[in-house]
Protein backbone atom coordinates (compact mmCIF):
# COMPACT_ATOMS: atom_id res chain seq x y z
CA UNK A 1 0.00 0.00 0.00
CA UNK A 2 1.27 3.72 -0.23
CA UNK A 3 3.60 4.97 2.13
CA UNK A 4 1.77 7.62 4.43
CA UNK A 5 3.08 11.22 5.75
CA UNK A 6 1.73 10.83 9.20
CA UNK A 7 3.93 10.67 11.93
CA UNK A 8 4.02 7.04 14.17
CA UNK A 9 2.47 7.82 17.05
CA UNK A 10 5.64 7.08 18.89
CA UNK A 11 7.47 10.32 17.36
CA UNK A 12 4.18 12.66 18.72
CA UNK A 13 5.39 10.99 22.12
CA UNK A 14 8.65 11.77 22.47
CA UNK A 15 8.04 15.60 21.68
CA UNK A 16 6.16 15.85 25.37
CA UNK A 17 2.97 15.98 26.45
CA UNK A 18 2.30 19.33 26.21
CA UNK A 19 1.47 18.76 22.64
CA UNK A 20 0.08 14.76 22.97
CA UNK A 21 -3.29 13.86 21.98
CA UNK A 22 -5.04 12.25 25.35
CA UNK A 23 -5.99 8.64 25.10
CA UNK A 24 -9.26 8.41 24.18
CA UNK A 25 -9.76 4.46 23.32
CA UNK A 26 -7.68 1.39 24.97
CA UNK A 27 -7.64 -2.20 23.68
CA UNK A 28 -6.67 -4.63 25.66
CA UNK A 29 -4.91 -7.82 24.41
CA UNK A 30 -5.53 -11.12 26.41
CA UNK A 31 -5.17 -14.81 26.64
CA UNK A 32 -8.10 -17.15 26.24
CA UNK A 33 -6.74 -20.67 26.73
CA UNK A 34 -6.92 -22.92 29.21
CA UNK A 35 -3.31 -24.10 28.97
CA UNK A 36 -2.73 -20.01 29.28
CA UNK A 37 -5.06 -19.63 32.59
CA UNK A 38 -6.69 -17.59 30.14
CA UNK A 39 -9.76 -15.50 31.26
CA UNK A 40 -10.17 -13.84 28.51
CA UNK A 41 -12.60 -13.39 25.30
CA UNK A 42 -11.18 -11.20 23.03
CA UNK A 43 -10.10 -7.86 22.14
CA UNK A 44 -11.32 -5.86 24.97
CA UNK A 45 -12.41 -2.06 23.64
CA UNK A 46 -12.79 0.69 26.32
CA UNK A 47 -13.52 4.19 26.21
CA UNK A 48 -11.06 6.85 28.43
CA UNK A 49 -12.57 9.36 30.20
CA UNK A 50 -9.76 10.12 32.17
CA UNK A 51 -6.77 8.40 33.88
CA UNK A 52 -8.65 5.15 35.39
CA UNK A 53 -11.82 6.33 34.37
CA UNK A 54 -12.61 3.26 31.39
CA UNK A 55 -15.80 2.44 30.04
CA UNK A 56 -16.25 -0.90 27.88
CA UNK A 57 -17.03 -0.73 24.71
CA UNK A 58 -17.25 -4.37 23.76
CA UNK A 59 -15.01 -6.88 23.09
CA UNK A 60 -14.32 -8.08 19.56
CA UNK A 61 -14.13 -11.83 19.49
CA UNK A 62 -10.98 -13.17 17.47
CA UNK A 63 -8.84 -16.10 17.39
CA UNK A 64 -7.55 -17.57 20.84
CA UNK A 65 -4.94 -15.53 22.66
CA UNK A 66 -4.54 -11.88 21.15
CA UNK A 67 -2.01 -11.25 23.11
CA UNK A 68 -0.32 -8.51 21.73
CA UNK A 69 -1.62 -5.60 19.61
CA UNK A 70 -0.21 -2.54 17.22
CA UNK A 71 -2.06 0.22 15.49
CA UNK A 72 -0.28 1.04 12.18
CA UNK A 73 0.54 4.79 11.90
CA UNK A 74 -2.16 6.21 10.86
CA UNK A 75 -4.10 4.61 13.69
CA UNK A 76 -6.81 3.37 11.07
CA UNK A 77 -5.89 -0.57 11.47
CA UNK A 78 -5.48 -2.65 14.34
CA UNK A 79 -3.20 -6.09 14.29
CA UNK A 80 -2.67 -8.70 16.68
CA UNK A 81 -0.45 -11.87 17.03
CA UNK A 82 -2.40 -14.93 18.69
CA UNK A 83 0.32 -16.75 20.91
CA UNK A 84 0.97 -20.07 20.82
CA UNK A 85 -0.79 -20.20 17.61
CA UNK A 86 0.76 -19.46 14.18
CA UNK A 87 -1.18 -16.26 13.23
CA UNK A 88 -1.54 -12.79 12.73
CA UNK A 89 -4.75 -10.48 12.45
CA UNK A 90 -5.83 -7.40 11.00
CA UNK A 91 -9.07 -5.30 12.05
CA UNK A 92 -10.13 -2.06 10.79
CA UNK A 93 -10.61 0.75 13.48
CA UNK A 94 -13.88 2.81 13.67
CA UNK A 95 -12.61 6.29 14.50
CA UNK A 96 -16.24 6.99 16.07
CA UNK A 97 -17.08 4.32 18.25
CA UNK A 98 -13.28 2.69 18.45
CA UNK A 99 -14.56 -0.69 17.32
CA UNK A 100 -13.23 -3.08 15.03
CA UNK A 101 -14.18 -4.81 12.04
CA UNK A 102 -12.18 -8.43 11.39
CA UNK A 103 -10.00 -8.45 8.05
CA UNK A 104 -8.71 -11.97 8.11
CA UNK A 105 -5.23 -13.03 9.17
CA UNK A 106 -1.97 -14.15 7.67
CA UNK A 107 0.50 -16.94 8.93
CA UNK A 108 3.39 -15.28 10.99
CA UNK A 109 5.73 -18.25 9.64
CA UNK A 110 6.49 -19.45 12.90
CA UNK A 111 4.86 -20.63 16.41
CA UNK A 112 3.88 -18.43 19.63
CA UNK A 113 3.97 -14.95 17.80
CA UNK A 114 4.70 -13.02 20.56
CA UNK A 115 5.34 -8.60 19.38
CA UNK A 116 4.76 -6.94 15.80
CA UNK A 117 5.70 -3.57 14.68
CA UNK A 118 4.69 -1.27 11.68
CA UNK A 119 7.48 -0.72 9.35
CA UNK A 120 8.07 3.34 9.68
CA UNK A 121 6.79 4.11 6.04
CA UNK A 122 3.98 2.07 6.82
CA UNK A 123 4.27 -0.42 4.26
CA UNK A 124 4.36 -3.78 6.33
CA UNK A 125 4.40 -5.48 9.41
CA UNK A 126 7.60 -7.15 11.52
CA UNK A 127 6.73 -10.36 13.59
CA UNK A 128 8.76 -11.84 16.08
CA UNK A 129 8.08 -15.93 16.65
CA UNK A 130 9.20 -16.87 19.86
CA UNK A 131 8.62 -20.71 20.10
CA UNK A 132 10.12 -21.15 15.94
CA UNK A 133 12.92 -18.46 16.42
CA UNK A 134 11.55 -16.74 13.68
CA UNK A 135 11.36 -13.20 11.98
CA UNK A 136 8.77 -12.63 9.37
CA UNK A 137 7.62 -9.21 7.39
CA UNK A 138 4.39 -9.25 6.02
CA UNK A 139 2.90 -6.74 3.11
CA UNK A 140 -0.06 -4.71 3.89
CA UNK A 141 -2.84 -4.11 1.09
CA UNK A 142 -4.45 -1.08 0.61
CA UNK A 143 -7.35 -1.79 3.03
CA UNK A 144 -5.56 -2.65 5.57
CA UNK A 145 -5.49 -6.64 5.43
CA UNK A 146 -2.03 -8.88 5.35
CA UNK A 147 -0.74 -10.38 2.71
CA UNK A 148 1.62 -13.31 2.80
CA UNK A 149 4.74 -12.99 4.35
CA UNK A 150 7.68 -11.56 2.01
CA UNK A 151 10.61 -12.15 4.09
CA UNK A 152 11.53 -15.28 6.76
CA UNK A 153 14.71 -14.99 8.90
CA UNK A 154 15.78 -18.13 10.80
CA UNK A 155 17.79 -16.77 13.82
CA UNK A 156 20.56 -19.21 14.90
CA UNK A 157 22.60 -19.37 18.55
CA UNK A 158 23.52 -21.57 21.09
CA UNK A 159 20.78 -22.35 23.74
CA UNK A 160 21.07 -20.65 27.02
CA UNK A 161 21.61 -22.70 30.86
CA UNK A 162 18.19 -22.23 31.79
CA UNK A 163 17.04 -25.70 30.20
CA UNK A 164 13.43 -24.81 30.46
CA UNK A 165 13.42 -21.25 29.03
CA UNK A 166 16.08 -21.35 26.85
CA UNK A 167 15.69 -24.00 24.80
CA UNK A 168 16.97 -22.32 21.13
CA UNK A 169 16.49 -18.54 19.75
CA UNK A 170 13.26 -17.43 21.49
CA UNK A 171 13.26 -13.55 20.09
CA UNK A 172 10.53 -11.82 22.08
CA UNK A 173 10.39 -8.16 20.71
CA UNK A 174 11.01 -6.23 17.74
CA UNK A 175 11.09 -2.56 18.05
CA UNK A 176 12.09 0.16 15.42
CA UNK A 177 15.07 2.24 17.04
CA UNK A 178 14.67 6.07 16.32
CA UNK A 179 16.42 6.24 13.41
CA UNK A 180 13.38 3.98 11.84
CA UNK A 181 16.49 2.04 9.90
CA UNK A 182 17.85 -0.10 12.83
CA UNK A 183 15.52 -2.83 14.80
CA UNK A 184 17.46 -4.82 18.05
CA UNK A 185 15.84 -8.28 18.84
CA UNK A 186 16.45 -9.43 22.15
CA UNK A 187 16.46 -13.27 21.77
CA UNK A 188 15.35 -15.18 25.70
CA UNK A 189 16.55 -18.24 24.67
CA UNK A 190 20.36 -17.77 23.67
CA UNK A 191 21.47 -14.58 25.30
CA UNK A 192 21.39 -12.45 22.59
CA UNK A 193 20.76 -9.25 20.99
CA UNK A 194 20.44 -9.59 17.02
CA UNK A 195 20.87 -6.48 15.36
CA UNK A 196 19.60 -5.95 11.76
CA UNK A 197 18.68 -3.14 9.31
CA UNK A 198 15.54 -2.53 7.27
CA UNK A 199 15.37 -1.51 4.01
CA UNK A 200 12.28 0.32 3.00
CA UNK A 201 12.91 0.10 -0.76
CA UNK A 202 13.18 -3.50 -0.81
CA UNK A 203 10.71 -4.10 2.07
CA UNK A 204 13.64 -6.48 3.92
CA UNK A 205 15.61 -7.25 7.06
CA UNK A 206 19.44 -7.70 7.00
CA UNK A 207 21.59 -8.88 9.41
CA UNK A 208 24.36 -6.82 10.38
CA UNK A 209 27.72 -8.09 11.07
CA UNK A 210 28.26 -9.22 13.45
CA UNK A 211 24.42 -10.22 13.33
CA UNK A 212 24.27 -10.12 17.10
CA UNK A 213 25.75 -8.97 20.95
CA UNK A 214 25.89 -12.06 23.26
CA UNK A 215 24.78 -10.79 26.73
CA UNK A 216 25.20 -12.15 29.98
CA UNK A 217 24.81 -15.90 30.48
CA UNK A 218 21.29 -16.75 31.65
CA UNK A 219 19.94 -13.52 31.35
CA UNK A 220 17.00 -13.97 29.34
CA UNK A 221 16.82 -10.66 27.69
CA UNK A 222 12.93 -10.04 26.46
CA UNK A 223 12.10 -6.67 25.64
CA UNK A 224 14.43 -3.28 24.83
CA UNK A 225 13.21 0.47 25.35
CA UNK A 226 15.35 3.40 23.57
CA UNK A 227 16.21 6.59 25.07
CA UNK A 228 15.34 9.18 22.23
CA UNK A 229 17.41 11.64 22.58
CA UNK A 230 20.67 9.65 23.68
CA UNK A 231 22.61 6.84 21.75
CA UNK A 232 21.52 4.28 24.92
CA UNK A 233 18.91 1.32 24.61
CA UNK A 234 17.63 -0.15 28.19
CA UNK A 235 16.93 -3.95 27.99
CA UNK A 236 14.43 -5.87 30.55
CA UNK A 237 16.93 -8.83 31.28
CA UNK A 238 13.31 -11.72 32.02
CA UNK A 239 15.13 -14.73 33.73
CA UNK A 240 18.49 -12.31 36.16
CA UNK A 241 15.98 -9.49 36.76
CA UNK A 242 18.18 -6.89 35.51
CA UNK A 243 18.20 -3.69 33.40
CA UNK A 244 21.35 -3.34 31.10
CA UNK A 245 22.34 0.06 30.12
CA UNK A 246 23.73 -0.51 26.43
CA UNK A 247 25.32 1.99 24.22
CA UNK A 248 23.83 2.24 21.03
CA UNK A 249 25.72 3.74 17.80
CA UNK A 250 22.33 4.78 15.63
CA UNK A 251 24.64 4.92 12.47
CA UNK A 252 26.48 1.81 12.81
CA UNK A 253 23.42 0.11 14.91
CA UNK A 254 26.63 -1.42 17.41
CA UNK A 255 25.67 -2.10 20.65
CA UNK A 256 27.89 -2.50 23.73
CA UNK A 257 26.76 -3.13 27.81
CA UNK A 258 27.76 0.14 29.97
CA UNK A 259 25.80 -0.39 33.32
CA UNK A 260 23.52 -3.60 35.15
CA UNK A 261 20.84 -2.29 37.99
CA UNK A 262 18.44 -5.30 39.56
CA UNK A 263 14.89 -5.22 39.12
CA UNK A 264 14.16 -6.57 42.13
CA UNK A 265 14.98 -5.66 45.92
CA UNK A 266 18.00 -7.02 47.66
CA UNK A 267 16.19 -8.95 50.18
CA UNK A 268 13.62 -10.58 47.99
CA UNK A 269 14.24 -14.52 47.73
CA UNK A 270 11.20 -15.44 45.99
CA UNK A 271 10.33 -16.86 42.25
CA UNK A 272 9.90 -13.40 39.75
CA UNK A 273 11.12 -12.42 36.26
CA UNK A 274 11.42 -9.41 34.49
CA UNK A 275 8.39 -8.28 31.89
CA UNK A 276 7.83 -5.23 30.37
CA UNK A 277 10.28 -1.84 29.97
CA UNK A 278 9.25 1.63 29.45
CA UNK A 279 10.82 5.09 29.41
CA UNK A 280 8.46 8.24 29.88
CA UNK A 281 8.55 10.51 26.46
CA UNK A 282 10.79 13.01 28.16
CA UNK A 283 13.25 10.26 29.13
CA UNK A 284 13.31 11.10 33.05
CA UNK A 285 11.66 7.84 34.47
CA UNK A 286 12.30 4.38 33.13
CA UNK A 287 9.83 1.64 34.52
CA UNK A 288 10.43 -2.57 34.67
CA UNK A 289 7.37 -4.45 35.67
CA UNK A 290 8.36 -7.83 37.74
CA UNK A 291 6.36 -10.72 37.79
CA UNK A 292 6.00 -12.58 40.64
CA UNK A 293 7.56 -9.92 43.05
CA UNK A 294 4.12 -8.31 41.26
CA UNK A 295 5.63 -4.72 41.29
CA UNK A 296 6.81 -1.81 38.90
CA UNK A 297 10.44 -0.76 39.52
CA UNK A 298 10.84 2.77 39.09
CA UNK A 299 14.02 4.45 38.08
CA UNK A 300 15.19 8.09 37.84
CA UNK A 301 16.99 8.75 34.39
CA UNK A 302 20.19 11.39 35.06
CA UNK A 303 20.79 13.65 32.26
CA UNK A 304 24.13 11.60 30.72
CA UNK A 305 21.17 8.45 30.62
CA UNK A 306 22.29 6.55 33.96
CA UNK A 307 19.95 4.32 36.04
CA UNK A 308 19.58 5.80 39.71
CA UNK A 309 18.80 2.72 42.19
CA UNK A 310 14.81 1.77 41.90
CA UNK A 311 12.48 1.99 44.26
CA UNK A 312 9.36 -0.44 44.16
CA UNK A 313 5.77 -0.09 44.29
CA UNK A 314 2.96 -2.88 44.47
CA UNK A 315 1.37 -3.42 40.77
CA UNK A 316 -1.74 -3.69 42.55
CA UNK A 317 -2.30 -6.97 41.03
CA UNK A 318 -0.29 -10.57 40.04
CA UNK A 319 1.57 -11.24 37.65
CA UNK A 320 1.95 -7.90 35.74
CA UNK A 321 3.11 -9.21 32.17
CA UNK A 322 2.16 -6.00 30.63
CA UNK A 323 1.74 -2.19 31.47
CA UNK A 324 1.18 0.57 29.17
CA UNK A 325 1.91 4.55 29.81
CA UNK A 326 -0.24 7.11 27.87
CA UNK A 327 0.99 9.26 25.59
CA UNK A 328 1.86 11.83 27.60
CA UNK A 329 3.88 9.81 30.56
CA UNK A 330 1.38 11.13 33.58
CA UNK A 331 -0.16 7.53 33.58
CA UNK A 332 0.79 4.12 34.00
CA UNK A 333 -1.83 1.46 33.38
CA UNK A 334 -0.44 -1.86 34.77
CA UNK A 335 -1.86 -5.10 33.28
CA UNK A 336 -2.40 -7.45 35.82
CA UNK A 337 -2.22 -11.22 34.21
CA UNK A 338 -3.47 -12.96 36.80
CA UNK A 339 -5.87 -11.50 38.77
CA UNK A 340 -8.02 -9.74 35.75
CA UNK A 341 -7.41 -6.37 36.40
CA UNK A 342 -5.37 -3.24 34.73
CA UNK A 343 -4.49 -0.76 37.58
CA UNK A 344 -3.77 2.81 37.06
CA UNK A 345 -1.29 4.87 38.23
CA UNK A 346 -0.72 8.65 38.11
CA UNK A 347 3.35 9.43 37.85
CA UNK A 348 4.90 12.01 39.57
CA UNK A 349 7.24 15.02 38.37
CA UNK A 350 9.79 13.01 40.84
CA UNK A 351 8.89 9.06 39.17
CA UNK A 352 6.98 7.91 41.81
CA UNK A 353 3.63 6.37 41.01
CA UNK A 354 0.35 6.95 42.99
CA UNK A 355 -2.36 4.96 42.26
CA UNK A 356 -5.46 6.54 40.79
CA UNK A 357 -9.11 5.76 40.21
CA UNK A 358 -10.52 2.32 39.97
CA UNK A 359 -8.66 -1.00 38.98
CA UNK A 360 -10.58 -2.04 35.19
CA UNK A 361 -12.15 -5.47 35.06
CA UNK A 362 -11.10 -7.60 32.04
CA UNK A 363 -9.76 -11.18 31.83
CA UNK A 364 -6.10 -12.00 31.40
CA UNK A 365 -4.93 -8.23 30.23
CA UNK A 366 -1.26 -8.77 28.38
CA UNK A 367 -1.11 -5.75 26.40
CA UNK A 368 -2.66 -2.41 26.57
CA UNK A 369 -2.28 0.20 23.54
CA UNK A 370 -4.13 3.88 22.75
CA UNK A 371 -5.88 5.36 20.36
CA UNK A 372 -5.94 9.47 20.12
CA UNK A 373 -8.25 9.85 16.35
CA UNK A 374 -11.75 10.42 16.37
CA UNK A 375 -13.61 10.54 19.63
CA UNK A 376 -11.48 8.58 21.59
CA UNK A 377 -7.27 7.59 22.05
Amino acid sequence: MGATTSAPASAAVASGSDRVPAPRYAYVGCYTTTERGGHGEGIAVFRVDGPGRWHPMGVTATLPNPSFLALDHTQSYLYAVHGDLDQVSAFAVDHGTGGLTPLGSRPSQGTNPVHLTPTPDNRRLLVANYATGTLAVLPRAADGSLQPAEQVIQLTGTPGPDRTQQTGPHPHHIPFAPDQRHVLVPDKGTDRIHRLAYDAVAGRLTPADPEAVTVRSGAGPRHVVYHPHLPLAYVADELNSQVTTYTFDRTTGELAPRSWLPTLPSDYTGDSTAAEIQLTPDARQLFVSNRGHDSIATYAVRDDGTLLNPRWIPSGGRQPRFFALDPGGTTLYAANQSSDTIVAFHVTRDGRLRPVGRPVSTGSPVCVIFSTTGQAR
